[in-house]
Formats: C-alpha cells, sequence, structure tokens
C-alpha cells in the first residue's frame, strides 16, 4: 500500500544510513527453526564487562504472529500482533512484560493511501495513551506524535514532522522534544551508482547548540554493504557488512574519536546466522 506511512516513518531513511549496524559491542545471533515453523533466536551480546543474553520465539499462523522474549535480566515480554483481522490496514498489537504488571498496553496501526495512524493505550488504572499520525502520500507527508499521562493530565509527549520523498532523494524535517529540537535530515541517491549519502543536523534551542552528522554507504557487490559517517564532535566511524551466506550476516565496524586520537579506538563485530 502506498501513501505516507506511519509518523515513524518520518526520517527514518538517513537514520538508518546514518546508525544503523554500527555497534562497538561484540554480538552473536543464531536463528533456527522447529517443525511448527516457529522461528526460535538466541542473541549474545558482549558489552565491555558484560554479557547479556536473549531468547525470542516467534510463530506465525493465519495473521497472527505471537512473539515471546526472556532476557538475562529475568523479563519475558510477550506480544500478540494481528495482522488486517478487523478491516484491511488494520494491526492490532497487544505486548506486556513480566514481571512488570504496569508494562500492558494495546496498540492500533493503520494504513490508508493518504494516512497512517498509530494510537495506544497502557492497559493500567491511569494509562498512557499516545497518538501519532502522518498525513498525505507517498512524495509529501505531514504528521504529529503526541502522549498523554492521565494521571497527571500533563502531555508527555508532542513532536512534529515533515517529508518530502521523490525517486532519489528524502528530505525531512522534525520538531522533537517538546519543541526544545528542530532536525532536518537529507538521504540522496547517487545517480548511476550503487551509492547513497546522508546527513542530519539537529539545533537546540534550550542550549542554543547544534550536532551534525555526515555518512554515506556503497554496495560493492550484491552481498557486500561498506558504510562511513562523520559528527562535528570529532568521532569517525566505518562499517563493512557481508552476506556470506543467504540471510547469514557478518558486521564489522569501527570508530575513532579524532580529538582523542591517543585513545585505542573503539571496534564492534556482529554474527548473524540463520539457516
Amino acid at each position: 500500500m502506498g501513501g505516507p506511512g506511519l509518523y515513524t516513518g518520518i526520517g527514518k531513511k538517513a537514520k538508518d544510513l546514518l546508525y544503523k549496524d554500527y555497534q562497538t559491542d561484540q554480538k552473536f545471533t543464531l536463528t533456527t527453526y522447529a517443525a511448527n515453523g516457529a522461528a526460535i533466536t538466541a542473541t549474545s551480546t558482549k558489552k565491555g564487562d558484560l554479557i547479556l543474553g536473549e531468547i525470542q520465539s516467534q510463530i506465525k499462523n493465519k495473521g497472527i504472529t505471537v512473539d515471546v522474549k526472556a532476557n538475562s535480566a529475568s523479563n519475558v515480554i510477550t506480544t500478540i500482533t494481528a495482522d488486517e483481522y478487523a478491516a484491511p490496514g488494520l494491526k492490532t498489537i497487544f505486548s506486556f512484560a513480566v514481571p512488570d504488571q504496569k508494562s500492558g498496553k494495546v496498540e492500533l496501526q493503520y494504513l490508508h493511501d493518504y494516512a497512517g495512524i498509530n494510537a495506544s493505550i497502557g492497559l493500567t488504572a491511569n494509562p498512557v495513551v499516545n497518538l501519532s499520525a502522518a498525513f498525505g502520500t507517498n512524495a509529501l507527508a505531514v504528521g504529529a506524535d503526541v502522549s498523554l499521562d492521565t494521571a497527571t493530565k500533563n502531555l508527555t509527549k508532542y513532536n512534529a514532522g515533515l517529508s518530502y520523498t521523490n525517486k532519489d532523494l528524502i528530505a525531512s524535517l522534525n520538531l522533537n522534544n517538546k519543541g526544545d529540537s528542530l532536525t532536518a535530515s537529507y538521504y540522496h541517491i547517487v545517480e548511476k551508482s550503487n551509492a547513497a549519502v546522508g546527513a542530519e543536523l539537529t539545533h537546540s534551542f534550550s542550549s542554543n547548540e547544534n550536532s551534525l552528522t555526515i555518512g554515506t554507504q556503497h554496495i560493492l557487490d550484491p552481498l557486500t554493504l561498506v558504510k562511513a559517517r562523520f559528527n562535528n564532535s570529532g568521532k569517525v566511524s566505518t562499517l563493512i557488512q557481508h552476506e556470506f551466506r543467504p540471510k547469514s550476516l557478518i558486521t564489522i565496524s569501527a570508530e575513532v574519536d579524532t580529538k582523542a586520537i591517543e585513545k585505542s579506538s573503539k571496534v564492534g563485530i556482529a554474527l548473524a546466522l540463520k539457516p
């Protein structure tokens, strides 16, 4: 389906280019499939001296997806998604975590040719209600994102966004943090090449500070992707990702602080195996 998509999609293409898959940890992911079709994924991540683990099981049947995650912090998170069960374009999501008794939430997502709406409410006596919407077309969209704490009757979040898209570029403008920060992002596919460039500039009105990140990616071949980025804090990051077998990826990334070059660079490795 065409249309503007959800509000969370505004600026997403540039964010993915600049931030997705960059990491300085060591991560290993293994996915297997049970006889009933359930996907079981085990993940281990080394962050400094900590080793974090997670196991996830996901099963799909006739438009219903049940996703259960258990992590090393003894949390069990369950998400049930019904896709287009009640009406075309409507997705219903129910989620909760154990032992957090206040984590229950119901979410509705609706996609239309000229609108994308997301509404959620917490399953507590005084829930937080969130509503986000984007209106327009797949070329031009405007949207807003608002959260209300019914216990205090205060708006805990209000953001707005604008996006323009054509065949080789996407430009967006987001007003975030209750109007305190303005972010402009840009994503451009370089004509007649396998490369793309992107940039993100954020201005904070309260601190009068700016942050700028510029990045690029290039597809070396159908199985190999390289990326690089630089920000005004002096940090340079690079990444190479290779699909060494179908759906199995190895990603190596590195980060150097050019303002503290005497410090060791940070290196992250992620290995994802799928049958």
